[in-house]
């Protein structure tokens, strides 16, 4: 399937984009080279192929809800320009 002008130049209207001449010629090419990989994809034989089951069906694993702060704020810290004890220290903002 290829896009002439004239369906380049609707698609940009729908979406909004302003085009000229040379632009559309450029995009009619660039749209035409993905609607020839999706014409590849097309001629794939997946007949043997099971669908993917996807993340919607799978259980996921519980853990505790517990705040912590990670067991290692020195690793942390490590290269923070500034720091008061266990947390950074940043110039005040408000005055």
């Amino acid at each position: 399937m290829a896009l002439d002008p004239a369906t380049v130049r609707r698609i940009a209207t729908l979406a909004r984009i302003r085009m000229d001449d040379a632009e559309v010629t450029t995009l009619a090419g660039e749209l035409n080279t993905i609607l020839g990989w999706i014409e590849q994809l097309n001629e794939v034989d997946i007949s043997n192929v099971d669908p993917l089951t996807g993340a919607a069906h799978m259980a996921l694993k519980m853990r505790e809800d517990v705040v912590t702060d990670g067991g290692y704020p020195a690793a942390v810290l490590y290269n923070a320009p500034d720091r008061i004890g266990d947390f950074f220290a940043v110039p005040k903002v408000v005055e």
